[in-house]
């Protein structure tokens, strides 16, 4: 599968966004699953991580 994305402005920095059929297709809740970032060969691949999100206590 390919997908072609634009990089939106986010702060001094770009951000991809990734559409939830991706999200399904990697197994991630973004509530709950980190994402792993890694480049090889001048390509960016992302997968699921095994860590989680830290939820931040309600005061």
């Amino acid at each position: 599968m390919t997908v072609d994305r634009k990089l939106m402005r986010n702060g001094n920095g770009w951000a991809l966004t990734i559409n939830s059929t991706i999200l399904g297709f990697l197994d991630v809740n973004p509530e709950e699953d980190m994402v792993r970032y890694t480049m090889e060969n001048e390509k960016l691949i992302i997968t699921k991580s095994d860590k989680k999100v830290v939820k931040k206590e309600s005061k």
